[in-house]
C-alpha cells in the first residue's frame, strides 16, 4: 500500500487551480477544525507564488493553545512526493508541524514560524 500523507489546510492550498499546478490534480478533501490556533495574515513576496495564487496576503496559523481559538479547513491525502510538493510551494514564512485535528486525525499543517 502506498504512504499516504495527511495535510490540514486552510488557505490557499485548498484552491483548485493551485492544488493542480502543485499537485498535477485536483484532490479529495474532508472537512475538519484545528483548536488552540488562530489564523493572521502575512504578506507573500515570492514571485512563483504570487503569480499562482493570485493573491498577495496569504493566512499563517499561530498557536494560541486557547480552545476558544478555532481555524476550519479541510484535509487532503497527499502521497509524499505531492507534500514535497506543497513544501516548495510554501515560503519560508511558514513550517510544518504535526497535530491533532478536532476529528482524532494526525496532520501535517503549516505554521508561522
Amino acid at each position: 500500500m502506498a504512504s499516504v500523507d495527511r495535510l490540514f489546510s486552510y488557505g490557499t492550498l485548498r484552491l483548485p487551480h493551485v492544488q493542480r499546478q502543485t499537485f498535477g490534480a485536483e484532490l479529495p478533501t474532508a472537512p475538519d477544525a484545528l483548536a488552540g490556533w488562530r489564523v493572521r495574515m502575512v504578506r507573500i513576496t515570492d514571485a512563483a507564488v504570487l503569480a499562482l495564487s493570485g493573491e498577495a496576503e496569504h493566512p499563517i496559523l499561530e498557536h494560541t493553545g486557547d480552545a476558544a481559538h478555532r481555524v476550519e479547513g479541510a484535509v487532503i491525502e497527499l502521497t509524499p512526493a505531492q507534500l514535497a510538493a506543497a513544501d516548495e510551494y510554501e515560503v519560508d514564512d511558514y513550517h510544518r508541524v504535526e497535530v491533532t485535528l478536532e476529528s482524532g486525525l494526525v496532520a501535517w499543517v503549516y505554521v508561522g514560524r
